[in-house]
């Protein structure tokens, strides 16, 4: 079957395709207008010591998530 995992558990170099985004209404929308849309891959750029934020790039442009909205996007390889 397909293994399902999220964002957050991507290492630097890794990338893959996000698959869905679990959660709904304003984040939902925040993560959509930043590119983050079902089918885009992501590749992972760098994590912070801690984790957050997280270095990802996506349509030609890097971008910083949190930890806790990387969590919420279902990602399939």
């Amino acid at each position: 079957g397909v293994f399902m995992f999220t964002l957050k558990d991507l290492r630097p170099g890794q990338k893959a395709c996000v698959d869905a985004i679990a959660v709904e209404g304003l984040m939902r929308r925040k993560l959509m207008d930043m590119g983050v849309t079902p089918g885009v891959e992501i590749q992972v750029n760098k994590t912070a010591p801690f984790g957050d934020p997280i270095e990802v790039r996506l349509r030609g442009y890097s971008l910083s998530l949190r930890k806790k909205d990387a969590e919420n996007i279902l990602m399939v390889q």
